[in-house]
């Protein structure tokens, strides 16, 4: 009895774990074909490793439960690459993280789909409208702003006497009293003859570089009185190199430098006390404040994804979103959030340099988009070296150069 007894709880006991075998590998399956099931997002970028590893962990994160992995991948030429796979939905990307001045390039291409096929307008409400502006191509939102940058009045606090002006003539003047070019020392520096740190002058008085109907504006009226303007303050700023002023800032014999963000690390390593200033803070003579250009880093959607990767692609575009991933980009890169909601955390308000990009947002204008704005930054920085280098005058070079524009713009067609 006792043997049969021992018999029967032998197989019990065999069988319950022959159960529990299966119960696991029938775990383990799901598990499986979940993964196998799972819908992979390629994101292209050329950007910072840390900022797309922060953005990759955080939206894979939120994603877990969806099905939806996302890839960010570096590649370096990244226009050349997407020239050559932008439209392959087997080789190429789904979608792309880049500024947003190669946009109009890509769209021409017929690479890009409208991110409005995908999601709706609502999704991108909160972002700051200069941002979408400059995700827009003939009046389609094609990118989602992610964060930008402006140009900046960095000043070194121990060398500025007083409170920094409020107008450029008051600048000006400060600049004439401390001032010594035999000495080698500068109240401010500025890239003077690059069309990028001139556009604040051109863009203030009225004038522009390209329009939006890619004309191009080197003889207009407005931009060549900005180009007179700049000279008179390029006269008193070194030579106007980018390594030359960044290292009469950097070393102690420039007082202030006009620079974007990117010059921070730089300035800190230094060990330069420096406080910033918002170039939307300083008044022209007509009465408009000084409007750079800002570059927008945004993530576009390939054709292709659109249509065949759409309710993925929806959700990793709602997740972009996201004020908490302004908030993050902000506290651990230092990049200005495109999310306006991003700017109520504290952190991100309180920081110097992101509050006064968020303040010149409100001035700044997105460098154009359209494919013709590539070949006028030759011309324009000719003509600025022109004026304020060689001394040419500016009604002849300025004609010179605005025909050398026009020809390079038709023979784009």
């Amino acid at each position: 009895m006792k043997k049969k007894m021992a018999l029967i709880l032998c197989i019990a006991v065999a069988a319950t774990s022959f159960a529990g075998c299966s119960k696991n590998t029938g775990s383990l399956a799901t598990k499986q074909q979940n993964k196998e099931s799972l819908t992979t997002i390629r994101i292209w970028n050329d950007g910072d490793k840390a900022i797309t590893q922060m953005m990759e962990n955080r939206i894979n994160e939120a994603l877990s439960d969806d099905g939806i992995t996302v890839k960010f991948e570096q590649k370096s030429g990244l226009t050349d690459q997407i020239k050559l796979y932008g439209s392959d939905e087997v080789n190429g990307p789904d979608m792309y993280m880049y500024a947003h001045d190669s946009l109009g390039m890509f769209v021409e291409m017929g690479a890009l789909a409208p991110i409005t096929d995908v999601i709706d307008k609502t999704v991108y409400v909160d972002m700051l409208p200069m941002t979408l502006k400059a995700g827009n191509y003939k009046d389609s939102q094609y990118l989602m702003p992610v964060y930008f940058e402006t140009l900046l009045f960095i000043y070194n606090k121990d060398m500025w006497e007083g409170n920094v002006p409020s107008t450029t003539e008051e600048l000006y003047t400060y600049m004439k009293s401390h001032t010594d070019i035999t000495k080698g020392t500068y109240a401010l520096v500025n890239q003077h003859s690059t069309a990028y740190n001139v556009a604040p002058f051109i863009n203030g008085f009225g004038g522009f570089i390209m329009n939006e109907q890619a004309k191009s504006g080197l003889s207009d009226k407005k931009t060549k009185a900005a180009i007179e303007y700049n000279k008179k303050f390029a006269d008193l700023e070194a030579d106007g190199d980018y390594n030359t002023v960044n290292a009469l800032f950097n070393e102690g014999r420039a007082a202030a430098i006009i620079g974007g963000p990117w010059l921070i690390a730089g300035v800190k390593e230094a060990k330069i006390n420096y406080g910033i200033k918002s170039l939307s803070d300083f008044t022209l003579p007509n009465g408009n404040v000084l409007a750079p250009y800002s570059g927008v880093q945004g993530i576009g959607v390939m054709k292709h994804a659109a249509e065949t990767k759409k309710e993925a692609v929806a959700k990793v575009l709602k997740e972009i979103a996201n004020p908490q991933i302004g908030i993050d980009l902000a506290e651990k890169s230092g990049c200005a959030p495109a999310n306006q909601k991003s700017y109520d955390d504290t952190v991100v308000a309180n920081d110097e340099t992101i509050a006064a990009m968020r303040r010149t947002a409100d001035t700044a204008q997105p460098m154009p988009n359209i494919p013709q704005m590539s070949v006028m930054w030759g011309p324009t920085e000719s003509l600025l070296a022109a004026v304020n280098k060689s001394g040419k005058d500016l009604s002849i070079a300025a004609d010179e150069y605005q025909k050398e524009a026009e020809t390079a713009i038709a023979d784009m067609k």
